[in-house]
């Protein structure tokens, strides 16, 4: 399995969650749980089950014969078959204090932390439908939202706008961009500048969430697996199965529509079903681990 692709700059194994300070929205926790302590318990998990784990960045693959070939900067790895799990980054501001104060009042998810931001004054950076749609989620929750957009008109969809315009706790912001967050240990503030008259103000907001769009780590799968213009995979039908037979695709990689980890976490199952159906149809299963897959 390639998994575990960085959701920002760095390589982090463990993707979105480990920048999420708490997940309330994963089955099983009912007072929720913190997203690194949920990515360590998944890992000690299918260890206990066998799984073996090599920690290294896969730079270039060949799907074009078995073994398949994933090579990394210091080896080169041979397997039968592969799920691709390498998950989406959501793209940020890159401002001074942003990834500083990521999950202490900063968030790319509003249905992951709009709970936290009850009472609230609250801003939304974007002008698409994902923009949008946040920050009518959020008004179930926090008192105020402002929508920031850096032209005078929006990329949504005229049902989305029509939405937010007639939604009493959404106001605008236009031509404008947030030149840096305010806060030593939470969001304060925004710092915002006025792309037309240059007009520089601060405002005070207690959360802000980036709803610029998600990019799928999938740089190194190009040429090599079919992909929709952004850049994420594509399956066939309702099968986790990609454009090259034996490769499987899972999670964010190939979900831009729903972006959970518990719809990851699904897919990541129906890859894995799908991987032992398809190695067992070529005599290629052991029947232990087929067992256990039926299991699940």
């Amino acid at each position: 399995m390639v998994e575990g692709e960085p959701s920002s700059s760095s390589d982090q194994p463990g993707g979105q969650l480990m920048l999420t300070t708490e997940v309330e929205n994963y089955p099983g926790f009912p007072d929720g749980i913190m997203g690194p302590e949920l990515m360590a318990n998944m890992r000690a998990q299918a260890a206990h089950f066998g799984a073996e784990y090599r920690t290294t960045k896969v730079t270039a693959v060949d799907f074009s014969h078995r073994p398949f070939r994933l090579k990394t900067h210091d080896s080169e790895i041979l397997t039968e078959s592969v799920i691709v799990a390498t998950g989406a980054r959501a793209l940020m501001l890159d401002l001074e204090n942003e990834s500083r104060l990521l999950g202490y009042g900063v968030s790319t998810c509003a249905t992951c932390d709009g709970f936290f931001f009850r009472g609230h004054r609250i801003a939304v950076v974007g002008g698409g439908d994902s923009a949008l749609e946040e920050a009518n989620f959020l008004t179930k929750f926090a008192d105020h939202v402002t929508v920031i957009h850096r032209r005078k008109e929006l990329r949504a969809s005229k049902i989305m706008q029509d939405r937010a315009f007639t939604n009493p706790k959404i106001d605008f912001r236009w031509d404008t961009v947030v030149t840096d967050v305010v806060g030593d240990t939470r969001v304060e503030a925004l710092k915002l500048r006025n792309v037309v008259n240059g007009e520089e103000s601060t405002y005070p907001v207690t959360g802000l969430f980036v709803a610029i769009g998600h990019v799928p780590n999938t740089d190194v799968f190009r040429g090599h697996l079919a992909m929709d213009d952004a850049g994420y995979l594509l399956t066939q039908g309702s099968s986790t199965r990609t454009s090259v037979e034996g490769v499987f695709a899972a999670g964010d990689v190939q979900d831009h529509v729903y972006r959970q980890a518990v719809t990851a976490a699904g897919s990541g199952c129906m890859a894995a079903i799908d991987v032992e159906r398809w190695l067992e149809a070529r005599g290629e299963a052991p029947a232990d681990v087929a067992e256990t897959s039926r299991n699940w």
